[in-house]
């Protein structure tokens, strides 16, 4: 009889037992950080490296330039080079939704004509507006148009109709 009760006994401490391990590994398995927070931050493009940044003054070499800054994202060629490093950061509510654009820098590294850093400025996103961030400084609205596209705006605007002369009893 003393014998039945000590496996009865031993069996019911092993069913507990593992109950408590298997009930464990079921918790464990619970991660409400990422289920009950679908949302999500995404950074793309070129992240700047202030030191980098730092070791190339104004008067560095393009090639300095490619050796501390790497590969740029895109260049421009108007009337000197210039260097663009792009990123933005986006954020999305859950994984199905389109992202939303929440900042995007651009620095960009202006080139004289013998190729040595003229300029560097750092542009980003400001209430909506392209915004330097080094000078501070908002670009100004308005056309930028050519001496013909002048022209033919201000031939657009001409009266059409020669001003009212005086009548013959005047």
């Amino acid at each position: 009889m003393l014998q039945r009760f000590l496996t009865s006994a031993y069996k019911q401490r092993t069913l507990l037992a593992s109950t408590v391990i298997l009930f464990s590994a079921a918790l464990a398995g619970c991660n409400t950080a990422s289920t009950l927070n679908p949302s999500e931050t995404l950074t793309e493009g070129y992240i700047i490296d202030q030191e980098a940044l730092a070791s190339i003054p104004v008067g560095s070499s393009r090639e300095q330039v490619l050796l501390a800054m790497g590969t740029p994202s895109t260049t421009a060629t108007f009337d000197n080079e210039v260097f663009y490093y792009i990123s933005q950061k986006s954020y999305r509510a859950a994984a199905f939704m389109k992202p939303k654009v929440i900042d995007r820098t651009i620095l960009a590294i202006y080139f004289d004509k013998d190729g040595k850093v003229a300029q560097i400025a750092n542009y980003g996103l400001k209430d909506g507006k392209i915004f330097d961030y080094i000078t501070r400084t908002t670009p100004t609205g308005g056309k930028d148009q050519t001496f013909l596209g002048q022209i033919i705006q201000g031939v657009s605007k001409a009266p059409t109709s020669l001003a009212p002369s005086a009548g013959p009893g005047i």
